[in-house]
């Protein structure tokens, strides 16, 4: 089966997250993708050590750098330059999240890539986007999630919580993918190319918009509630006798529904809890009642008596329960994929998206260090004698 993306080359200078993840969703709907790291390997390549050693990759690498060849270079080097202009004379799209001084010290900004290739487009995440002071800043995940408000809001007052998963990388990442989707379609109309431009505190601060707009309009200077909904209740984490789960109460239905099973439908006239925003603004009452009503029951029983009273609920899995979650297993939103190296296979998430017709497909292990670099010299030309030159000069 053909990829949507098949016959597109990218080139792919990112490193840890929002670039890798971009270019490996593009690579997942069959787009040609190469991954050009410095000689000695990116920093993101061991990060998260798991055992498959320096030439293999940590946890971080092998999940962002499915379905991609891979090469080593030295692109600030004069010989490396000439290398770089050969792969963008065959790209379609280069993917490079480096702040802008250094993709212009790399020529790798736009217009020193349109000199090579006019209809380029050239994807590039930043940490706080253009236009502002903090425009030339390094940025990771966590300043987005502090930025926008949502650290904040979590945790409590006292320590404000960020989300171990980071999602303002994965998040941009996504729309960079998005964004060079519709680069593309732009480019078959009317056959020019463009930059693609992501920011971590652009998307934090999108995701975030709703708390925005309500602290603007309000002035209700929320603070942080642990785990307790701002504008709903019960919206909370509640423990069981074998261990926690997450329930969500929206809508007056679905209210109803809670204070039957519980025991408690004289709240329904109860002004208190006249509306969502009624019922979150004395949601403390509230979750001490879901939490009451759950301290007697496991995980199973809470989840089960839930269901059947149709409120969406769930259990606070570990990382373990997660692995061995048997719906998790059945729906393949884990494959396990093989990887030289390791002892073990690797429980790799496939394209987190399906399409009925054109899926996103793995066909490609993430490569070992400079794996595809003689492959693709050759490809561009070069012969056994001058790439064994180029390694000898530490150019690849």
């Amino acid at each position: 089966m053909s990829g949507v993306l098949d016959g597109i080359r990218v080139l792919d200078f990112g490193r840890y997250i929002a670039g890798p993840f971009c270019a490996a969703l593009l690579a997942d709907l069959g787009a040609e993708v190469i991954r050009i790291e410095r000689l000695g390997g990116g920093e993101d390549r061991s990060f998260i050590p798991v055992g498959a050693g320096p030439e293999g990759g940590g946890a971080m690498f092998l999940a962002m750098n499915r379905n991609k060849r891979g090469m080593t270079l030295d692109p600030a080097s004069a010989k490396g330059r000439e290398i770089v202009k050969k792969l963008v004379a065959t790209a379609d799209v280069v993917v490079a999240n480096l702040p802008p001084a250094v993709l212009r010290s790399l020529a790798l900004d736009l217009d020193s890539l349109r000199a090579t290739k006019p209809d380029i487009i050239l994807t590039t995440v930043t940490g706080f986007g253009a236009g502002g002071p903090l425009s030339d800043k390094h940025g990771f995940d966590g300043i987005g999630q502090a930025m926008s408000g949502a650290v904040y809001l979590s945790g409590t007052p006292e320590q404000p919580i960020a989300l171990k998963v980071p999602w303002v990388d994965f998040g941009t990442a996504c729309l960079s993918a998005f964004g060079t989707l519709a680069a593309l379609l732009e480019r078959g109309k009317s056959g020019r190319g463009q930059k693609v431009e992501g920011a971590l505190l652009r998307t934090a601060v999108a995701f975030a918009n709703s708390l925005l707009i309500e602290q603007a309009l309000t002035g209700v200077d929320r603070v942080a509630t642990v785990n307790r909904g701002f504008n709903s209740a019960p919206a909370d984490y509640f423990r069981t006798t074998d261990g926690w789960i997450v329930a969500t109460v929206i809508g007056q239905p679905m209210f109803r529904r809670w204070c039957r099973m519980i025991g408690e439908d004289h709240w329904l006239a109860d002004p208190r809890f006249a509306d969502d925003q009624a019922r979150a603004d004395h949601g403390e009452i509230v979750s001490e009642r879901m939490a009451a009503w759950c301290a007697g029951r496991s995980c199973a029983e809470a989840l089960a008596e839930l269901e059947k009273a149709s409120i969406v609920a769930g259990q606070v899995y570990s990382p373990q329960q997660a692995l061995d979650d048997a719906h998790i297993r059945a729906a393949h939103l884990l494959e396990e994929r093989d990887y030289p190296g390791l002892t073990q296979s690797v429980p790799l998430a496939p394209t987190p998206i399906e399409l009925s017709e054109t899926p996103g497909t793995y066909h490609r292990r993430a490569p070992r260090l400079g794996e595809h670099t003689g492959e693709i010299l050759a490809e561009l030309g070069y012969g056994a004698a001058e790439i064994a030159a180029l390694r000898a000069e530490k150019v690849v």
